[in-house]
């Protein structure tokens, strides 16, 4: 035999006799029952270390088996749903529903001339509540060929919530009586 294969398989016979009835259990009680991967004093579990980054993976699962899990969606499917329908005269720039975020791109109404406007619609949970909605209307006006930012009625943000949320009431009514 080459060398090289005789260390290797004086390597496996110094394992081989390291294993089975051979092994001796040292009785340290710092270090505990290492047997069964636990030692004395230290939690058990994966979500038993340190939160590193506000990422506890175990309590997302938790969260998710005890709202019905498997929705695919981060938040409540009514209002997602009606701040989609509610917005859908706008174009949509993006829509994230796993952080539960719309936004349009900019809509410049036929009856607005050298007005456009913007919305950002927030949905914020995985329950129907009144407050699980906020919406962000932006508004710009020409002018001397420059798009200006203009202020918004502040009644201009409540009014659609309003909307999203009648929306996803009747979304509601509609499914519990199918």
């Amino acid at each position: 035999m080459k060398p090289a294969l005789l260390a290797f398989v004086a390597a496996l016979s110094l394992l081989a006799a390291c294993g089975g009835d051979n092994q001796r259990l040292v009785g340290n009680d710092e270090y505990g029952d290492w047997r069964q991967g636990r030692a004395r004093n230290r939690p058990q579990g994966a979500s038993a270390g340190i939160v590193v980054f506000g990422v506890d993976k175990d309590r997302e699962a938790r969260e998710a088996a005890a709202n019905g899990g498997g929705s695919g969606l981060s938040v409540n499917a009514y209002l997602w749903r009606a701040t989609l329908d509610t917005l859908s005269f706008m174009p949509l720039a993006s829509a994230d529903p796993f952080g539960g975020t719309i936004i349009t791109d900019w809509y410049s109404p036929p009856s607005a001339n050298g007005e456009r406007f913007r919305a950002q619609a927030y949905v914020l949970g995985r329950q129907l509540r009144s407050d699980g909605v906020r919406v962000q209307v932006f508004r710009q006006t020409l002018d001397h060929g420059q798009w200006v930012d203009s202020p918004v009625s502040a009644s201009t943000n409540s009014d659609l919530e309003d909307k999203v949320l009648a929306r996803a009431r009747e979304l509601r009514s509609q499914s519990a009586s199918r």
